[in-house]
């Protein structure tokens, strides 16, 4: 019974039917949902033994998976569960057991409307060449919103679109463009490698699923100064913070080289939180950088300090700041105070926006 309860298709449909999106596996504690952003354990499960992480670990690897996991201690594969759902896994050992983290992927790519996101990020899958980043803390969409505008080109352009991610998240189908879509592992040896023949395959539009290395992030450099739209991710919590941890990757005799090439290519950043709700669920609030010529010339001076005063006073250029976002939906009754104030960006010009009650519409 036991073996029944813990059976990993149990545990994902468990997933799904509560509505949540990741299930953490784990020794000494039960399997555990995170709904809303907050753990919670799945009631009347047991505490998980070494064994029981193994068993349910190594039912979702194949045998090469098992000896990549076994060689690496750590591996990144997604999981379909028959055709009901698909999994984002990571599989990772710490202190000498097995853990797993699975991020449920809905089978549906929503629209960047959908995902409540200002509709001025269309804007961003309009151009044929240059850079686009999503940045943010790891679990707060930057991948949904990728996959969102990729699909809205797959469904207004007839383009070739190439992809390189580990694991694949979501799954498009082919409309008016070709999607070719390069899993870490399965399809590639790693991200340098694939980005190093990207170019010989005639692509129009390339998605890098994260940027990690000085490699990969000069490669997405070169790939867009070379007429093509680029799409990554950064783990960054602001605009100005990720002008500074793309240039600040690179040895300082590159960096004013670098900077000239991000101001020429880069097109925008969004900037995104995915917040608890007042009564459940979850909403997003975005910063959003347009790259206009005054911003050009503060990533070209070296300046980027200066970005947010640009994005906070920038409302007529389609700037919108996070710090505005948030207190609108503190104002709007969608979220507290007390959940907004971690994420913001100047504090004090967040409280002074709610003391002013300027809402944003």
């Amino acid at each position: 019974m036991a073996n029944q309860v813990l059976s990993i298709k149990n545990l994902l449909e468990t997933v799904f039917s509560r509505n949540a999106s990741d299930l953490h596996l784990c020794v000494g504690v039960p399997p555990t949902l995170r709904i809303d952003g907050n753990l919670v354990p799945i009631p009347d499960m047991p505490v998980l033994t070494p064994e029981d992480t193994k068993a349910l670990a190594y039912s979702i690897l194949t045998e090469e998976q098992r000896e990549l996991f076994e060689k690496q201690k750590e591996l990144d594969l997604s999981y379909a569960l028959e055709e009901k759902a698909r999994f984002r896994v990571n599989v990772f050992y710490q202190k000498g057991y097995i853990s797993v983290a699975l991020r449920y992927l809905p089978s549906r790519i929503r629209t960047l409307e959908e995902l409540g996101l200002p509709p001025i990020c269309q804007e961003f899958t309009k151009p044929s060449q240059g850079f686009v980043l999503v940045t943010g803390p790891t679990g707060h969409g930057k991948s949904t919103t990728l996959a969102a505008m990729i699909d809205q080109i797959n469904h207004e352009k007839a383009c070739h679109i190439i992809t390189i991610e580990d694991p694949i998240e979501y799954l498009f189908v082919h409309d008016k463009s070709i999607i070719d879509q390069r899993e870490l592992h399965l399809d590639t040896h790693s991200f340098a490698n694939a980005l190093r023949s990207v170019l010989r395959e005639d692509p129009d539009v390339v998605l890098i699923g994260e940027m990690r290395d000085l490699e990969t992030i000069a490669a997405a450099i070169t790939i867009a100064e070379t007429g093509h739209l680029v799409f990554a991710t950064l783990h960054t919590n602001s605009a100005a913070q990720t002008v500074d941890r793309i240039i600040d990757v690179f040895p300082p005799h590159q960096q004013p080289t670098v900077r000239t090439q991000l101001a020429n290519i880069l097109l925008g950043i969004i900037s995104q939180r995915l917040l608890p709700k007042i009564g459940g669920g979850r909403t997003v609030a975005a910063e959003v950088l347009f790259a206009t010529p005054a911003v050009r010339n503060l990533i070209r001076e070296g300046k980027s300090y200066q970005i947010q005063n640009v994005i906070q006073t920038g409302k007529e250029e389609n700037m919108i700041s996070l710090d505005k976002t948030l207190a609108s939906l503190v104002q709007k009754g969608e979220i507290t105070a007390e959940t907004a104030e971690p994420y913001a960006i100047d504090l004090k010009f967040f409280h002074k926006l709610l003391a002013t009650s300027q809402v944003i519409e």
